[in-house]
This record gives C-alpha cells, sequence and structure tokens, in this order.
C-alpha cells in the first residue's frame, strides 16, 4: 500500500469510544463512532438487539450518554460544531428526539439520575453558569447559580445528591468542589487551598450511598478520595506509583478501578476499599483513554499505541466492540526522549520513519490544552507525517498534565514564551543527536498548540522552515472577547486577570504582536464556527500577513473547533502534507 493510500486508511478505518452502559440496565449502552463517515452517537443493545445510528447530522454530534435506567438517550444539539444549543433526549429503542425546554447555552455538564431528573449545567455570556433540575414534563429549577465558572459533576443514583466543580474563588484551574441537593441547600465542600484543585467523579453506583469519588491534589498530583459530604468523612487512596491518577467506581461499590498514567502509558489496578489491597489488571503496553468496569467484575478499556490502532478489549481477553469495514495499517513505535531544560527535565515522544537514517525533515506535534498531554496512543496524524518521511517530535512541556502539579501550574503568567523555552531544548537536541535536520523544521499543532506555533513562527523566526496553525488563538485579547465564559475564567487563572487588568501581559502572550517578524511560510487552519480560538481573531492576523506580503495560506472549514467529519478531516491532513511538501528544501 502506498503511502498516500495508507495514511487515508488511517481516518477512514471505523473507530468506536467505550461504550458506557446504563447502571441499572447493563444490556443497554451508548457509544459514538465515525463509521457513517462522522461521529455520530449509537445505542447498543447487548443482548443481542444490536446497534443502531441514534444521531445523524452533517457536522457530527460530539457529546451523548444514557440514563442510569437505560430508557434514554441525551445528546447535545449545537449548530455546525459551535457548541451553542440544548440538550435532546431520545427514546433508547428508537422514536422522535425530545428537546429540553431551558434557553440555549454552552453545556457546562450533565450527570442523571434513576430517578429521571436530570442535572445539567449552563454558561452563557453576561449571565455566567447555573445549574438546572430538569425532569421532562415540569419547569425546570435553578439550584445554582455564579459568574464564576461552574460545571455539573455527577448526581447520586437517587438523585438527592449533587456534585458541583466550581471556581467561586477565582481560580478556574483550581477548582473546588461543592455539594448540594435538590432544593439549593449546601450540603457539604471541599476546597483545599491556593493552587491544589479538587474536583468530583462520581457518586457510589448504589442506591442511597453518600460517598463520592472525587480527585484531590493535597501532595503535588492528581490522587483519588472517596468523601461523605454529609458527614465530611474522606479518605485518601495513597499509591507510591509514580504518575498521575484518576478512578471509577466498581458496580457493587466496594472497590475503585485505579487508572495511572506515567510518561505516556496507562496502567489499571483494582483497589478494595475493604482492605487497601492493589490488584494489577494486565494490559498491553500503551494508552487505555477510557475504562469502565462491568457488573461482573471485568473491566472494558480503549486501547492503542503509537504503532497499533484503537481497540475495544475487556480485561476478560475479549474484543467488546468493533464496526465492520477495513481496519486501519499500523504505525510505528513511539520512543521516549528526556531532555534537561530550563525548568527540569522534559519528556517527549519520537515517531522516526522506517527507512532512511536521520537526520529527517521534522516535524514539531504541538498539542492542545495546554493542560493535555502527548501520550503513545494511535495518532493518524502523525502517522501520516511519518509515512511521508518526516520524524514527528511531540513535546510534553510545561503545562502538560501528567506529571504532577507543579509542571502543570508552572504554566502561568508568560504563557506561551515558557512552553516554547522546553521546546527549543527539546529541538536543539534533536539537532545534536542527529535526528532533525536543522534545515527542514516543521513548527506545527492545533488549537493552543496552533497558538504556539504562531508565537513560535514570530518569536524565533530564524528556526522554522515552515509553520501549520490549526484553529490557533493569534490574538489573546479578541479570543477572550469571542470565547465561552469557562473559557475567560481559565484564561483569567491562566494570565492572571481579565485583558482590562493584565493589558500587558495579553499583548507580550499574543503572536500578533509578533506577526511582523514571521519568516517562515505559513499555513492557517479554521473553523468558520469556531467558539473557541474565533475567526475574527485569525482573520486580523492574516491581514497583517496579507499587508506585509507574506507567504501564507489559509483552509477555513464549516464547523467549529475542528471537525468530526472522516472526509474533512483527509483533505485537512492532505493541505498540510502538501504545503509541507511544497515548502520544505528537496533534501541534498
Amino acid at each position: 500500500m502506498k503511502a498516500e493510500e495508507r495514511w487515508q486508511a488511517r481516518f477512514r478505518a471505523p473507530r468506536v469510544t467505550l461504550p458506557v452502559w446504563a447502571r441499572q440496565a447493563p444490556a443497554r449502552a451508548v457509544y459514538r463512532s465515525n463509521a457513517s463517515g462522522a461521529w455520530e452517537v449509537y445505542a447498543w443493545d447487548r443482548s443481542g438487539g444490536g446497534a443502531r445510528q441514534a444521531t445523524s447530522r452533517p457536522k457530527g454530534t460530539s457529546h451523548g450518554t444514557i440514563d442510569p435506567t437505560g430508557q434514554w438517550i441525551w445528546w447535545f444539539c449545537d449548530t455546525d460544531g459551535d457548541e451553542w444549543g440544548r440538550w435532546v433526549r431520545q427514546p433508547f429503542t428508537g422514536g422522535p428526539d425530545e428537546p429540553i425546554d431551558l434557553e440555549p447555552g454552552h453545556p457546562a455538564g450533565i450527570a442523571l439520575s434513576a430517578t429521571g431528573d436530570a442535572i445539567i449545567g449552563m454558561a452563557r455570556p453576561g449571565s455566567g453558569f447555573t445549574v438546572y433540575v430538569v425532569r421532562p414534563g415540569t419547569p425546570a429549577k435553578v439550584i445554582y447559580e455564579h459568574a464564576e465558572a461552574a460545571s455539573v459533576a455527577a448526581v447520586s443514583l437517587d438523585g438527592a445528591l449533587i456534585a458541583i466543580n466550581h471556581s467561586e474563588h477565582g481560580d478556574a484551574r483550581h477548582p473546588s468542589l461543592k455539594v448540594v441537593r435538590q432544593c439549593g441547600e449546601a450540603v457539604g465542600e471541599l476546597h483545599d487551598g491556593p493552587g491544589r484543585g479538587v474536583v468530583g467523579l462520581r457518586f457510589a453506583p448504589v442506591s442511597g450511598d453518600r460517598r463520592l469519588l472525587a480527585l484531590h491534589e493535597r501532595r503535588g498530583r492528581r490522587e483519588p478520595l472517596v468523601w461523605d459530604p454529609v458527614s465530611d468523612e474522606q479518605r485518601e487512596i495513597w499509591l507510591p506509583d509514580p504518575g498521575e491518577i484518576t478512578a471509577d467506581w466498581y458496580d457493587d461499590g466496594r472497590s475503585l478501578l485505579v487508572v495511572r498514567a506515567n510518561r505516556g502509558r496507562t496502567h489499571l489496578h483494582r483497589y478494595d476499599l475493604a482492605g487497601g489491597v492493589l490488584t494489577p489488571i494486565e494490559t498491553k503496553h500503551g494508552v487505555i483513554d477510557a475504562a469502565m468496569p462491568r457488573p461482573d467484575g471485568s473491566v472494558e478499556y480503549s486501547w492503542s499505541s503509537g504503532a497499533h490502532p484503537q481497540v475495544i478489549r475487556s480485561s476478560n481477553g475479549q474484543v467488546v466492540v468493533n464496526h465492520a469495514g477495513p481496519s486501519s495499517p499500523p504505525s510505528v513505535p513511539a520512543e521516549d526522549i528526556d531532555v534537561e531544560g530550563p525548568g527540569g527535565r522534559i519528556h517527549a515522544l519520537v515517531s522516526r520513519p522506517e527507512r532512511g537514517a536521520g537526520p529527517y525533515p521534522t516535524v514539531f506535534l504541538l498539542h492542545g490544552g495546554p493542560s493535555s498531554q502527548d501520550d503513545d496512543s494511535f495518532v493518524p496524524q502523525v502517522a501520516a507525517w511519518v509515512d511521508h518521511g518526516f520524524a514527528v517530535v511531540r513535546v510534553n512541556y510545561r503545562g502538560s498534565t501528567g506529571y504532577g502539579s507543579a509542571w502543570r501550574d508552572a504554566l502561568a503568567g508568560e504563557v506561551g514564551h515558557i512552553e516554547l523555552a522546553d521546546v527549543t531544548a527539546v529541538r536543539e537536541a534533536m539537532v545534536r543527536r542527529g535526528l532533525a535536520d536543522p534545515e527542514r523544521l516543521v513548527l506545527a499543532g492545533t488549537s493552543w498548540g496552533g497558538y504556539l506555533t504562531l508565537l513560535g513562527l514570530g518569536t524565533q523566526p530564524e528556526v522554522w522552515a515552515a509553520g501549520i496553525a490549526a484553529v490557533p488563538i493569534a490574538d489573546h485579547l479578541v479570543a477572550y472577547e469571542d470565547e465561552p465564559e469557562s473559557l475567560r475564567a481559565y484564561h483569567r487563572a491562566l494570565l492572571g486577570g481579565s485583558p482590562a487588568e493584565q493589558p500587558e501581559r495579553y499583548a507580550n502572550c499574543s503572536p500578533i504582536a509578533y506577526v511582523d517578524r514571521v519568516e517562515a511560510p505559513l499555513l492557517i487552519l479554521a473553523g468558520e464556527n469556531d467558539p473557541r480560538c474565533s475567526i475574527r481573531q485569525i482573520e486580523s492576523y492574516v491581514a497583517r500577513l496579507a499587508e506585509r506580503g507574506h507567504e501564507h495560506e489559509v483552509y477555513r472549514y464549516d464547523a467549529g473547533h475542528g471537525s468530526l467529519v472522516v472526509s474533512e478531516r483527509i483533505a485537512q491532513m492532505a493541505a498540510q502534507l502538501d504545503f509541507a511538501r511544497r515548502h520544505l528544501k528537496p533534501h541534498d
């Protein structure tokens, strides 16, 4: 198979998210898949009834879940990816959609109880964050309102207790956790102080059980906590192994599924709450991006590695679900690289072509977030670059998750410049080690990675041969004016205040301040309906490039912050590959 056919086959291969099953009807589940050509929600009757496509929209559907009784599928209906709309529910067995009678807004969490109640969070410009108790057929009831960022975390199975993650204290990067009753009465709160967030995950899956599983940062990383908000009894789950930790309940509420991520790989364990015994669950070397226990005690999980495409497996050894269709070709394994940087040791992942020897033309592909990370999962974009003879370097710069709270929180104030200092250290090491050709370096990324691309081209103009920025922040001020309330709160926490409070910092960290210094040819990909990195601020940046006659291309598409449509994602990848081939000089 030729390189062009191989990378397109990876994008076209059907993919499936981990099925989420109804707690009181475990044979009923929902998942999302791109088998139809766009990511849509599917209902799956595991007792033998098969699967059916529950949503069908030209631009795809990004959110879908199932209520604990298995009677209803809930999904969010926005307009062409703009993330503004209403929740809708549909009978599990099929039938007309029922819009929920709430004013449209940006989603801020949903939790469903076994009693038929839906706890829905919404964010709207000018009115902040609102949490409703919704029972279809009756008027929605407001139980929480605040100007600062908040989201629904969980509801107890009987609907009596509701957990809300919030930043009433003004720091959206380190939220607090509040539990209220349906009348809005506060029951309990966890606030661990400056720089130490606590977030709710899920109530115990047993009717009447008040225990809430949460994550805290009291020891410099995320770790599980079991909390009774009524009595305030707390039990911290401490593990000696390194890495960031999250967890979920087993069905009987007596054990936890512990998920530990360390250096871009994932490990599963079962933790017995009564005896404190931690038992490893055997999985292959790679990344588990979602895992969920089943009533029989098995664990289902979505697994992949840099070399091997995604598959939904069970700890009992079976493949759980897979759409019919061509399988994805494999790729090359990811290699670990450690580099000493200005803020400490930096972990990066390198994928290199199978043929030829370095130095290679190299793409520094920067992740979004910024509170995210690159890992050893299967990424079709990385494989496409490798197929075309490029090495790919992915840097978990300061600000990335997975390396403890201090590494993540090192990104504050002078954002952008901090991350690029780490990228510089890794780039210099890759050139020094003979992997990267210093004359053929591409800086690329999506969202926050796209922002870093624009900033890097302007502040390091002599280094990069080309740049590719997808849905980037080009101007923090204009991005702040246009983005949803939750992102405004995050912006304030990251930059130390609003643009009015920190005008110099917003300007200093904005790529548009350095646009006249850009030397490398630049490709920008932008969504017409993007609510996160608005088209308006990108247009201003592009106009400045055009004024000085700088070589650039803009790929605009009719969707939001990325596309859920397979053909569109292929077209975007083709545009990036073509751009790089045209603008990188051939190897001597």
